[in-house]
């Protein structure tokens, strides 16, 4: 175990708000967008997701570690997180089959914790003025340096993230032969969507995120998907260039999360910065082509105007709307196969409401192959 281990450590918002606590995983200082996220289980996915890449992350729940780790619990090969806060950090675990500990999980990573720190009152704090950037220190206790570190950090809006977590070469996760060529581009995508891709037999290439329609096309997909990942959509001239080719194509296509809006950024819809973002398990959504609610797993930052997709009727539906503050969480391109949402249908924090979407993709993609048999 770390020599640091609950010694003391301290946490800075842009804003000039402190937090005192203890430290647990490595010693160091880390920066980056705070956020917070109010699933009660699940931490090592939440902490392995790539979309959370350059963010502190708050855990709402007020026990976290408290069933260790497992190998098979994670959303892509690294934590993707830049530091961790907490309540109750437990580095005793109950669960008999976990791997690990946290406090050794987080060591083996390279992750800097903060925790006893009062999240309720944080968490108040961000919902009242913002997701802001955030430093984390368990070496350097000096405000005056702190805050000058932490001038330096660029804000999310206009950063271009997503090219950091990307896959570095093109592979391959086959099924038989003859099954649908589906073309992934990765964002950042979870490895908990390329099991769903291929739960249903799609045949999956995946691609880098800034890999040109060309080389795509060569391979002769049969359609498209779009993954999740982090930062700003708007800063990726290249993603939405590629998303427009896509649409010319008129292939089927789905997109989720950061591959929602860039779809709508194709379609020449803008994305705004939300005040504090969705990150949980449990957000109500609401189907508008079925009438049905749906418990979804949330994780973004940054959501399609809803505005300007209500402007643009003719060309672009509205499917999906979150039931807490109305904004977008899908939609369907009127006249081409394609449709996106913004929550995370591949995740089963314990619903799995949202996973049809998958075989709708699967439906839509047989129809315009001219295969007959599809599953409702």
């Amino acid at each position: 175990m770390s020599k640091n281990y609950r010694d003391p450590a301290v946490l800075m918002l842009k804003d000039g708000t402190v937090f005192h606590g203890k430290s647990a995983g490595i010693t160091g200082t880390t920066v980056g967008e705070i956020c917070f996220n109010t699933g009660m289980t699940g931490y090592q996915e939440i902490f392995t997701d790539p979309s959370y890449f350059r963010q502190i992350l708050v855990m709402t729940n007020v026990h976290i570690g408290n069933y260790g780790t497992h190998q098979k619990e994670v959303e892509s090969g690294n934590i993707q997180i830049a530091g961790l806060v907490c309540r109750n950090f437990s580095d005793h675990f109950s669960r008999l089959n976990a791997d690990s500990s946290l406090q050794e999980y987080l060591e083996l990573n390279g992750l800097l914790c903060i925790h006893d720190v009062d999240t309720r009152a944080l968490v108040r704090h961000i919902r009242t003025h913002g997701a802001m950037n955030a430093i984390i220190s368990n070496e350097e206790f000096d405000l005056n340096k702190l805050r000058d570190l932490l001038d330096a950090v660029p804000d999310m809006n206009g950063l271009e993230l997503s090219s950091k977590v990307t896959t570095n070469q093109i592979y391959d996760l086959p099924n038989t032969e003859d099954s649908v060529r589906l073309a992934v581009l990765d964002f950042g995508i979870k490895s908990s969507i390329l099991k769903q891709l291929n739960k249903h037999h799609f045949n999956v290439r995946v691609f880098p995120a800034q890999t040109d329609i060309a080389t795509m096309v060569d391979w002769k997909p049969d359609a498209f998907f779009l993954s999740n990942g982090p930062g700003d959509p708007s800063a990726m001239d290249y993603a939405i260039n590629t998303a427009s080719k896509i649409l010319e194509s008129r292939k089927p296509a789905f997109g989720i999360c950061l591959g929602h809006q860039i779809f709508g950024l194709a379609m020449g819809v803008k994305t705004i910065k939300m005040l504090n973002g969705h990150r949980g398990s449990n957000h109500a959504v609401l189907n508008l082509e079925t009438g049905l609610g749906e418990i979804t797993c949330q994780n973004h930052g940054f959501a399609l105007d809803t505005n300007e997709v209500l402007a643009n009727k003719s060309r672009i539906s509205l499917s999906h709307i979150n039931l807490n503050d109305k904004s977008v969480e899908g939609i369907r391109i009127i006249d081409r196969p394609v449709f996106s949402v913004q929550y995370h249908p591949e995740a089963g924090p314990g619903p799995h409401d949202s996973r049809y979407l998958f075989q709708q993709f699967s439906n839509m993609i047989n129809k315009e192959l001219g295969i007959s048999q599809t599953i409702n």
